[in-house]
């Protein structure tokens, strides 16, 4: 990772977990919403903050929600005793992704050596007790397909967002879920959204035209919701 993603990511995680406005507290009475997610929910993260300042109390889960395995570990952490709203969640460039304690690519990333972390038999049996656990809160669930893994990449295979997606799709629909397809809108993007080539990571604009897709996802699902 260069340094001027280093340091978009960077400013991007600390907005990520500020209050939704440092000056002036959001007011008790605006729906309260969790957005779980990795390094590209952090990314996106101030972009939703600042399109629905006013509209909700706007918290990310603290540091990254890395893969399924962490998320079932630390979930009823991130959920605290908030009575949330609506959570917006993600998992999956984490599971697809083969990392060899060896190699020497950032994160132990190896897509010819190393091993995948969760399998996608796996990564469906964790999202479907992850989402079991997140509809215990009564908060509505909208679930953030998995964003597109470009040709090039160190440690995943372009084409496993594909696969991973459409077994996350199958235990959306089991649970009444809506989606957001993030998928869809990143494969749109051209290279100089992305960090660099082969880089699952974006610049400021990419994560701008992320976090639109998300707010206005949020905006709309809780215009319908039944209050819990």
């Amino acid at each position: 990772m260069n340094r001027s993603t280093f340091l978009t990511l960077a400013a991007a995680a600390l907005a990520a977990f500020l209050p939704a406005s440092a000056a002036e507290p959001a007011p008790k009475d605006l729906p309260k919403v969790l957005i779980i997610g990795d390094s590209i929910s952090i990314g996106y993260t101030p972009y939703v903050k600042r399109q629905l300042k006013d509209e909700v109390s706007l918290s990310h889960n603290p540091g990254n929600a890395a893969n399924t395995g962490t998320g079932l570990a630390k979930i009823d952490a991130w959920l605290g005793d908030t009575r949330w709203d609506l959570i917006h969640f993600n998992w999956g460039l984490h599971d697809l992704c083969y990392r060899n304690p060896d190699a020497k690519q950032q994160g132990n990333r190896d897509k010819v050596k190393g091993t995948i972390t969760t399998t996608p038999e796996q990564y469906e049996k964790n999202l479907d007790q992850l989402v079991t656990r997140l509809a215990k809160t009564g908060a509505t669930l909208v679930w953030a397909s998995t964003t597109l893994v470009p040709e090039g990449e160190a440690g995943r295979i372009a084409g496993d967002d594909k696969k991973y997606n459409q077994v996350a799709a199958r235990v959306m629909k089991k649970h009444g879920v809506v989606i957001n397809d993030l998928h869809a809108l990143s494969a749109t993007f051209g290279p100089e959204l992305f960090a660099r080539a082969g880089d699952v990571h974006y610049k400021a604009a990419g994560y701008q035209k992320l976090g639109t897709q998300v707010a206005e996802s949020i905006r709309t699902t809780l215009k319908t919701r039944k209050p819990n």
